[in-house]
């Protein structure tokens, strides 16, 4: 019995791995950036991505070579985002009781037992003001101001990463920008723009 399997485009695994590591590693530090900005925890983070190229690898014969790697990618990684949240706002929050008892047994009880990777994070690339207002925009306008004003995608790649018409693009970005341009009006004036 014959099966229906799609016949891979690469003569042996080593060609497949040596074709995948050109086309998508070095693009690891902006999805990274990306994935963070959506989750802000470097321990997702890192899974995020992690699961990106896992999917990634495994349909990469369904990946035309000479696209757009760094469209594809981002893709699967905001597809997975949106799936795993989907799947968390559906589940009751967890406690790790583990650390709230070592945290309390601790003699450092008076020490902060996290820190704020956001802020720790970003605080070399934009301002706390700018981080903290762009972190706080709804998900979907987040998105799309990280990949057109900090990912430089085209207004076309965001449309296939988001998977949404090149007009919902414009007008969310439109909004995304004119609610961050509010959240920081304030902040401008004290450093001494005036409009």
């Amino acid at each position: 019995m014959e099966e229906n399997k799609k016949k891979s485009p690469y003569k042996n695994k080593a060609e497949k791995d040596a074709l995948f590591e050109k086309e998508f590693m070095h693009l690891i530090t902006p999805l990274y950036n990306f994935a963070y900005r959506l989750t802000f925890n470097e321990d997702d983070a890192n899974d995020l991505v992690q699961e990106t190229y896992l999917k990634a690898y495994r349909f990469f014969d369904s990946y035309e070579k000479g696209t757009n790697a760094k469209a594809w990618l981002f893709r699967i990684l905001k597809n997975s985002f949106i799936n795993e949240y989907r799947k968390n706002v559906k589940q009751p929050g967890k406690v790790d009781y583990q650390e709230v008892e070592s945290y309390y047994n601790s003699d450092d009880i008076d020490e902060p037992i996290t820190q704020d990777l956001r802020v720790d994070s970003v605080k070399d690339l934009i301002g706390d003001e700018v981080a903290n207002a762009l972190n706080s925009l709804d998900v979907d306008f987040r998105t799309i101001i990280i990949l057109c004003d900090l990912e430089e995608f085209t207004y076309e790649e965001i449309a296939k990463i988001l998977d949404i018409p090149i007009g919902t693009v414009r007008s969310r970005l439109h909004r995304a920008r004119n609610i961050l341009k509010e959240k920081l009006r304030e902040y401008a004036r004290n450093m001494g723009y005036n409009g």
